[in-house]
């Protein structure tokens, strides 16, 4: 199963990404606002997560979805995306995800984002969907507003970056499907006009 849109293809990950893997989240700059990822990032520690990841993939009944994020014009796996500890009866779910620095700026996440929490919302019928970040990662706390989620309170020293060995607050976010229905013109409006921009300064 893959999901696409007009930039990216969100799909299971395999084998050949551990180069992109590496490369993105073995940045320490990406790895840093991240919990349990070693510093540094090496080829072992990407096969033994893909190796892992396609497992999940493979169950008969997932519980866990966790998309490569590649870019069509490069062919090349630039981040990841997941939809993680579904709660089918409750019909809630997290997700989390990271971006290689290189591509910052340019609206993959919102665009990754765009469509994968239409199959959660849609195809999977979560009614809500929960997300967590660094209190002093402020390009995430940023992206989660502008998607449409709502701060829902604060967890003090709950995680310790693996990676820099420092313990951070996390904030914690929520998102309704009624919200996201309001919202998602409003936001595939201004990823289009940013698409826009980026392709005229080409």
């Amino acid at each position: 199963m893959k999901l696409e849109t007009k930039r990216l293809i969100l799909r299971k990950p395999k084998i050949s990404d551990w180069k992109d893997i590496v490369e993105g989240i073995g940045d320490l700059e990406v790895s840093k606002n991240l919990s349990n990822v070693p510093y540094p990032y090496k080829k072992e520690d990407a096969l033994w997560w893909i190796k892992k990841t396609i497992k999940k993939w493979n169950k008969k009944v997932q519980e866990d979805y966790s998309f490569m994020i590649e870019l069509k014009s490069e062919k090349k796996a630039i981040g990841s995306l997941g939809i993680h500890n579904l709660d089918n009866f409750n019909k809630i779910c997290t997700t989390g995800s990271w971006l290689n620095q290189k591509y910052h700026r340019k609206g993959y996440i919102t665009e990754a984002k765009i469509v994968v929490n239409e199959f959660a919302f849609n195809k999977l019928k979560m009614r809500k969907m929960e997300t967590g970040a660094f209190v002093d990662n402020k390009a995430s706390n940023a992206t989660q507003k502008s998607i449409g989620y709502e701060y829902e309170g604060l967890r003090k020293k709950h995680y310790l970056s693996k990676s820099t060995g420092k313990i951070h607050d996390e904030n914690l976010y929520g998102l309704m499907k009624e919200d996201w229905k309001k919202n998602l013109p409003k936001l595939k409006k201004h990823l289009e006009e940013k698409i826009k921009k980026l392709d005229k300064k080409k």
